[in-house]
């Protein structure tokens, strides 16, 4: 498992996100409170964050963990940002690739990260190797279940898949070849987030005209973090969010979108 969180806002220090909070991410690399899988989240960690006028994110990943890393505290404390997304590793298979393996991962203008694990990987997906082209398959980053899962992802978006559909479609292939998969994804471009509560826990805390923050668990106890229900697809912009429940393969009523109110 994995711990990991979006935002979108206005323009926040690095350090003002991901560690000030009482119970930030990266307190919860030690120490989270709602982790059903795992305990420690020391196989790496990753943020990637957008700058003013430029639509490619920088990214600063490494592979132990993040309190191990001296230099992440300064990067934290003076770089501003109005979209992140930053994540802090439980390896699926420990070792694995080192920092390519860590999240985010990056294509042009996106970020993604994945929350859970790939149940029989890679056996599991084997039969969706052929849905990819010989060069996506070749570049990927690393040999996890997080950089297969992010390489089917990123496929739909290449082919024009919007993003909701993109993760919604991924999620519903890959618990159907793995029965039983945990599948928290989260996809930003620095304008909208998109993510997935699959098999696992998600939170959400909106504020109007100010920030919007989707993650593993709530950072602090501010009354307007709510949980995600399972099995929901989470779209959110800078000025509006909707649940969607994803259609399981063994549904088949359509899946109906809720709105939350921005107040």
């Amino acid at each position: 498992m994995c711990r990991h969180l979006a935002y979108l806002g206005h323009e926040e220090k690095l350090g003002t996100l991901l560690v000030r909070p009482e119970h930030s991410l990266f307190r919860q690399s030690w120490a989270p409170r709602r982790q059903r899988h795992g305990t420690v989240n020391a196989d790496g960690f990753g943020v990637g964050w957008y700058a003013e006028g430029d639509p490619v994110p920088a990214r600063y990943r490494r592979t132990g963990p993040i309190w191990g890393d001296p230099s992440f505290g300064d990067l934290a404390r003076v770089t501003g940002t109005r979209a992140l997304l930053a994540a802090v590793r439980d390896a699926t298979v420990a070792g694995a690739d080192g920092e390519a393996a860590a999240a985010p991962f990056a294509a042009g203008p996106w970020l993604f990260s994945h929350n859970g694990a790939v149940l029989g990987w890679p056996g599991t997906l084997a039969p969706l190797v052929s849905g990819l082209p010989a060069a996506e398959l070749l570049s990927l980053e690393a040999r996890c279940d997080s950089a297969f899962v992010w390489a089917l992802v990123l496929h739909r978006l290449h082919t024009g898949d919007a993003a909701d559909q993109a993760l919604a479609d991924t999620v519903v292939e890959v618990a159907e070849a793995a029965p039983g998969s945990r599948l928290n994804l989260l996809l930003t471009d620095g304008e909208t987030i998109t993510a997935t509560a699959w098999g696992d826990a998600l939170w959400y805390l909106t504020e109007p005209g100010r920030r919007t923050v989707v993650a593993s668990e709530p950072h602090d106890d501010d009354p307007l973090w709510r949980e995600v229900p399972d099995r929901t697809l989470l779209t959110a912009s800078r000025t509006e969010l909707t649940l969607t429940p994803l259609k399981d393969t063994s549904d088949d009523m359509a899946p109906a979108q809720r709105k939350e109110p921005r107040t």
